[in-house]
């Protein structure tokens, strides 16, 4: 078996949305509202988005790269399980990320969403393993940015 060199990384974002913690939760529980933010927009065709949002519940988001991008054609899959959900304050999950067929990260993600005066600020922490040709954790955290910037747009739709 050849061993593979692996990274470890732990990133933290933090986000404020001029809207309550229950709207930025929905968000997330909300099956077409974060097929939107997370899965629409992604330049390449999505193949599955299946969402089982409860603890033990699995999510998968299936893409394939498009015409045009590094390695056109090849296969993406982000696998969610569900560690610990406490409605409007807190989401606990880990995922992995294939890249055409092979594990590529595995990492455990932390939200938490705390309300403010002015609306809800949102902390995010992830704590990654970056398997050796993976995006590796400053792409992934630049992902991630986008991501809630797209969730923020999401929510003053």
């Amino acid at each position: 078996m050849m061993n593979q060199p692996v990274t470890h990384s732990t990133f933290a974002i933090e986000r404020r949305y001029a809207t309550v913690p229950e709207r930025v939760f929905a968000a997330f529980s909300d099956r077409e509202h974060k097929r939107r933010w997370y899965a629409d927009d992604r330049r390449m065709p999505i193949e599955q988005f299946d969402m089982d949002f409860r603890v033990g519940g699995s999510d998968v988001a299936r893409f394939r790269m498009a015409a045009g991008m590094p390695f056109p054609g090849t296969e993406l899959v982000y696998r969610t399980t569900y560690l610990d959900i406490v409605p409007d304050r807190r989401l606990l999950y880990a995922y992995s990320l294939t890249f055409g067929g092979k594990i590529v990260s595995a990492s455990l993600v932390t939200f938490e969403f705390l309300p403010v005066d002015d609306g809800t600020d949102v902390l995010f922490t992830e704590q990654g393993a970056y398997w050796e040709g993976a995006d590796g954790p400053q792409i992934r955290e630049q992902g991630w940015r986008s991501l809630l910037e797209k969730l923020g747009n999401s929510l003053t739709e």
